[in-house]
């Protein structure tokens, strides 16, 4: 396999571009090829069975693209399809997911005892998080709620303001959090309701950036595959299950630029 093929990357909508756009400024030679399911978004509302088949068919097409490597920036998909995509397709692609990188890193460090976890119904549901901490460690306590606004919420732009300050601080406030010394992320979409989460913890949680985790992993995972690329940096492509206005336009809040999206009806 050659080390100037792209990176695959794909999510429920477009909140995984706060990944992609993580991975662009730690492997800044490295082409993304992007593709957001936004016609079947939020997955966390979705059957487990839905995710897994919406899951392979985005990686089967990111595979058809030429991808080196694919990464699920999902928390939903990563807890019930990687398995699947692993099973399907592994033999022909490294595959990573956005969950396994943050547990092990979390995992081995002493200062995070009492971890927080928030995300979708479906992350949440799994107790993934928690699985996977107990099997490493388990000394760690961890708390897990579902959020289930804040995605769709930040999806649609809504956040910074009044409105979003009061459902954000209506999460925070559950009993199951509590007691925390730290608190993931679990979701692609909450990197950008970060200064707000801080501020209501008033630095006494530590708040994980999930994103810089799982780039770091990714140079180091395809540092081991010698598959970094060292020549000349292609452009990055980015598609769409299904387009609005709303969606072209938030793709800067997420990527930290404005960025084409293509439309690309795989379900047809």
């Amino acid at each position: 396999m050659s080390s100037a093929l792209p990176i695959g990357i794909f999510d429920s909508g477009i909140g995984g571009l706060t990944v992609a756009n993580a991975i662009r400024k730690i492997l800044p030679k490295e082409q993304l090829i992007y593709f957001g399911d936004t016609a079947h978004m939020p997955y966390g509302d979705k059957s487990p069975e839905a995710i897994k088949f919406y899951s392979l068919k985005i990686a089967k097409f990111l595979l058809d693209k030429n991808c080196k490597l694919i990464l699920i920036a999902c928390n939903t998909a990563s807890a019930h399809a990687f398995h699947e995509l692993v099973h399907f397709l592994g033999d022909k692609v490294p595959i990573v997911n956005v969950i396994d990188p943050v547990v092990n890193l979390l995992a081995n460090s002493p200062n995070h005892g009492r971890i927080g976890v928030i995300g979708t119904k479906s992350t949440i549901r799994s107790d993934i998080y928690a699985k996977k901490f107990k099997a490493i460690n388990p000394e760690i306590q961890v708390s897990s709620l579902a959020t289930p606004l804040l995605a769709p919420m930040i999806e649609e732009g809504f956040f910074n303001n009044t409105i979003s300050n009061t459902v954000i601080n209506s999460y925070l406030s559950s009993s199951k959090l509590k007691r925390i010394d730290s608190l993931i992320l679990a979701c692609t979409h909450y990197p950008l309701i970060k200064p707000e989460i801080q501020a209501f913890y008033k630095g006494k949680v530590e708040i994980i950036n999930t994103a810089e985790i799982v780039a770091e992993h990714l140079k180091e995972r395809l540092t081991a595959l010698e598959l970094l690329n060292a020549g000349p940096v292609k452009k990055h492509q980015f598609y769409i299950s299904d387009y609005t206005p709303s969606f072209a336009s938030s793709t800067r809040l997420f990527f930290g630029e404005k960025i084409h999206l293509s439309y690309k009806p795989i379900w047809d």
